[in-house]
């Protein structure tokens, strides 16, 4: 029996770290499959975990539940039987909705020789509440549906911050582990225990819920593919060329509580460039400062790269709203960055990036 651990976040919480620290601490010696679902044309982070010998099958462009249960019962169906790994690790999207991403894998469970066995959600402790605030119905949609969530980022915190963010979640998961000590402090293995125990309690929970759900949960009854919203907006789809017919994404949100349904590609743009234009240091940082600080741009959430250095290096750099990192890292087939944010403005960022 393959486990799966599902590891979401928002957009920059640190997943990416997450999961090299279990591979490297719990999961070393394990036949582990990665599946990531990027939002997003250029995906970037395979290449910051290739180096950990992990198989990665990208999945690129279009709203989570669409790429993911789209393919996703193939691909995974895939991944069983050509690998048969002990564990696959799925790494939604930061602005998927992991309640989308936990219904994929429960419809592929009741086929495949696969179980659920966590679910975690990754939260930056600092950005808690102005995510909250901002992008809610996808923020709050994977606090909620976690049985763990990690906290990262805490050794930043004050006591207080740190107590005022864990109370925010605990209002909207009285049930769930909440982790808040730095990861450097902890081992993996005692990550790993939370998770699985948080989610034994869950799973029974679950399994009690399901018997009395609602059927429009199963998707699987036929979709009218136009999209009935009770708002006015002026996004364009991208992604109808990957619903079939017989569909089963679930993407049409059957949500009673909510009376507004957005998909992640709706709310969240995203612009990308592969490029062999060249940076320096200091042109980077004064790029991702101006990302970081203004709106200008639009709302910048995330902004991750591997470029090349006039120096004959190669910078890696990530930037979540106020915070960056530059680091040099191993080169890539080409220059590739991504930036993702709402209200993106495309043409500036390419004047910013010197690619206009």
């Amino acid at each position: 029996m393959t486990k799966i651990e599902i590891i979401s976040g928002f957009l920059g919480a640190g997943k990416t770290t997450l999961i090299k620290k279990m591979l490297k601490e719990v999961f070393a010696g394990q036949k582990i499959v990665l599946i990531e679902n990027e939002f997003g044309e250029i995906g970037i982070d395979g290449g910051f975990l290739k180096d950990a010998g992990v198989q990665i099958t990208e999945m690129n462009s279009g709203c989570i539940c669409c790429s993911l249960v789209g393919d996703f019962g193939t691909a995974l169906k895939q991944v069983i039987e050509t690998y048969a790994p002990d564990r696959i690790l799925i790494e939604p999207s930061g602005v998927g909705k992991l309640s989308d991403v936990t219904r994929a894998v429960q419809g592929v469970a009741a086929h495949e020789p696969v179980e659920l066995n966590s679910s975690i959600t990754v939260v930056d402790g600092q950005k808690c509440k102005m995510y909250m605030k901002n992008f809610g119905e996808f923020f709050n949609n994977q606090v909620e549906n976690a049985g763990t969530i990690v906290m990262s980022r805490t050794q930043k915190m004050s006591e207080d911050k740190l107590d005022a963010a864990v109370k925010m979640l605990k209002e909207k998961n009285p049930k769930a582990t909440i982790i808040t000590t730095p990861w450097d402090e902890l081992k993996g293995e005692q990550i790993l225990a939370a998770m699985e125990h948080q989610d034994l309690i869950l799973k029974e929970e679950m399994e009690h819920l399901h018997e009395h759900e609602d059927h429009d949960h199963c998707c699987d009854h036929d979709h009218d593919h136009e999209h009935h919203h009770d708002h006015d907006h002026e996004h364009e789809h991208h992604h109808d060329h990957e619903h079939g017919d017989d569909c089963t994404c679930g993407c049409h949100d059957h949500d009673h509580d909510h009376h507004h349904h957005h998909h992640a590609d709706e709310v969240f743009s995203s612009w990308g460039q592969e490029t062999p234009h060249k940076y320096s240091e200091e042109q980077l940082r004064d790029i991702l400062k101006k990302l970081s600080d203004g709106d200008e741009y639009g709302i910048i959430l995330r902004a991750k790269g591997i470029i090349p250095c006039t120096d004959g290096t190669w910078l890696h750099f990530d930037m979540v709203p106020e915070e960056y990192e530059i680091r040099r890292g191993d080169a890539d087939y080409t220059g590739r960055l991504c930036v993702i944010g709402s209200h993106l403005d495309e043409e500036e960022l390419a004047k910013l990036f010197g690619l206009a």
